[in-house]
């Protein structure tokens, strides 16, 4: 087991490699930005990418982010400012595609973490974070990976979304102590 443990952290540290730093902190200002501001930041993503962004907005809100997974029956109206952020591998997942819509309609800001820079997501949102690797729908194009399809793309998603929250904490000068306030507590 651990030969293959080990050739999954190999992949995503070759794959985590071709990350571009800039994409990281201007979504990371944008992000800071709008809670400074009061705004809502609205998460999406469809399958394996949807537990991922679930799993990201958990983190938002420790930071003090007012953050909503989309399709939850608390989730509020997005507002004129408020953020939709999108993950989606291919960048053309259909209901992804109609939100991300709709949020324009309502003069809301989309970011997406994506596969595809030219995908639909991708060219209607403000900011786009284009990670490497490949889906389901692209598995014989382009890179090639040892894993089942898509994994490496939510493994990779994931890191990344944590590594937003550790520049967020940062860039908002809190603490693992301030974020644990928000921990739930219901137990």
């Amino acid at each position: 087991m651990k030969s293959v443990v080990d050739i999954i952290l190999k992949e995503l540290e070759n794959l985590a490699k071709e990350i571009h730093q800039e994409e990281l902190e201007t979504v990371c200002e944008i992000m800071c930005s709008a809670q400074k501001e009061g705004k809502k930041i609205f998460l999406a993503g469809a399958g394996r990418s949807g537990c991922v962004v679930r799993a990201f907005a958990n983190r938002l809100m420790h930071l003090g982010f007012i953050c909503h997974f989309v399709g939850e029956i608390t989730t509020p109206p997005l507002k004129e400012g408020d953020i939709l952020f999108v993950l989606s591998g291919s960048g053309r997942t259909e209901s992804l595609v109609k939100m991300a819509e709709k949020t324009k309609q309502c003069h809301g800001r989309i970011l997406t973490m994506t596969l595809q820079k030219d995908g639909e997501i991708a060219r209607m949102a403000e900011y786009s974070i284009v990670l490497p690797g490949n889906t389901r729908l692209q598995k014989d194009e382009g890179y090639t990976s040892m894993q089942p399809i898509g994994s490496n793309f939510e493994q990779l998603s994931w890191l990344t979304c944590d590594g937003l929250i550790m520049m967020m904490r940062d860039q908002l000068n809190l603490t693992n102590k301030e974020m644990l306030a928000h921990h739930a507590n219901l137990k």
